[in-house]
């Protein structure tokens, strides 16, 4: 049992596969690009172009600009989870400023959208949607993680009878709906990606809360329990990602300051659960891994955030003018979500690795294991 929990502990410290011996030990050697370089350019935006266009029409969303950087003392940084180990990149910022601003990179846009919508004049059933980057210097870099992120962050206001498992059920829906479609029409442009090697997505996801996986895999780590949940359903869509499950540990780190992972809910058996959030969820059949997609979810209400934030030990954050907007009611009622663009053409492109798809940086030790697969990352 000890070493259970020891597992399980670990499994909560962050994302990566946390060493490159063991990175060499999963990639694939048997991988074949099915587009080269050239092709797969035009082909991720042939998928940006068609669900940019797509998620706002089944959406109700427009597009929006959005920042790359924000003001620390404004709380509108995603921080990411609840234990404060992935801090953003922070610097002065103002020439002729006494003091200079204190700024930061963006890790993700979760927090802007929703005093943006207000910004923007949208009206219950109307959302943004953003074409978002950002910088995460705290991952390990591997097949699907880089410190470079490009996101669609999208947000919706709701109104409060919206604040239920149905209604993110239907939103997932036409998400899903989405992708899907995506992949249709790439693979118009380029036949060669619909193969017998490398199966299409599923038409459907499986709806399954993160206490129903644990039922079914009590002694495994939340990573393997997705694993081997996705070997039975390629597609899932987890409800209930941050609340603390029964063996003690929550799904993942979920922050404690945009979804709502702590109002009770019922599941389809009648069982008392927690969430109004959750993860889309794929098997990759190139890496043979887990591989997510988007996280999303309703948005905190004053009251869920506060018992969160006591919950999570950080009710400091209640200083700041975003969570003052939630608790005075001054910002909407929102769902919303972020959906990893990189990750997406890596599913539909049927890539390795994401820097296939994505240039940014990449230590020599990952490029030494990825060109003896054909795997060549962009730089």
């Amino acid at each position: 049992m000890a070493n259970v929990s020891k597992a399980k502990e670990a499994d909560l410290a962050g994302p990566g596969i946390s060493t490159y011996e063991k990175l060499e030990t999963v990639l694939p050697n048997d991988y074949e690009p099915l587009l080269n370089r050239k092709e797969t350019q035009k082909a991720i935006f042939a998928v940006k172009n068609y669900i940019e266009e797509n998620l706002c029409k089944e959406l109700n969303l427009m597009m929006v600009t959005v920042p790359l950087i924000v003001t620390a003392d404004s709380g509108i940084n995603d921080m990411l989870d609840r234990d404060g180990s992935r801090t953003p990149v922070e610097f002065p910022c103002g020439l002729g400023i006494d003091p200079r601003m204190t700024v930061q990179v963006v890790q993700a846009a979760t927090k802007w959208k929703r005093p943006a919508l207000v910004q923007y004049g949208c009206e219950v059933g109307e959302g943004i949607n953003t074409d978002m980057r950002a910088v995460r210097k705290d991952y390990f870099l591997d097949h699907d993680h880089s410190s470079y992120v490009d996101q669609w962050d999208w947000e919706r206001i709701i109104s409060d009878d919206q604040r239920n498992l149905q209604f993110l059920t239907d939103i997932v829906k036409k998400i899903w709906k989405v992708i899907k479609g995506a992949e249709r029409h790439v693979q118009e442009m380029f036949p060669q990606l619909k193969t017998g090697k490398y199966p299409d997505l599923a038409d459907e996801l499986t709806f399954l809360h993160a206490e129903e996986i644990l039922e079914m895999f009590p002694d495994l780590p939340r990573k393997q329990r997705e694993t081997e949940v996705l070997k039975k359903y390629p597609a899932v869509f987890i409800y209930g990602v941050g609340w603390v499950l029964k063996d003690g540990y929550p799904h993942e780190m979920r922050a404690p300051d945009y979804d709502d992972w702590s109002t009770e809910v019922v599941s389809k058996d009648g069982r008392p659960m927690h969430g109004l959030n959750g993860d889309i969820l794929v098997w990759n059949p190139v890496t043979k891994r887990r591989h997510e997609l988007t996280s999303m979810g309703v948005r905190v209400n004053g009251d869920t955030l506060k018992r969160q934030l006591e919950i999570t030990g950080q009710t400091d954050f209640l200083k700041f003018k975003y969570h003052q907007g939630i608790i005075n009611g001054d910002l909407p009622l929102t769902i919303g979500g972020g959906i990893g663009q990189s990750r997406t053409y890596m599913i539909i492109l049927k890539k390795a690795h994401l820097g296939e798809v994505s240039v940014t940086v990449w230590p020599e030790e990952l490029k030494a294991i990825c060109e003896p697969r054909n795997i060549h990352v962009l730089e």
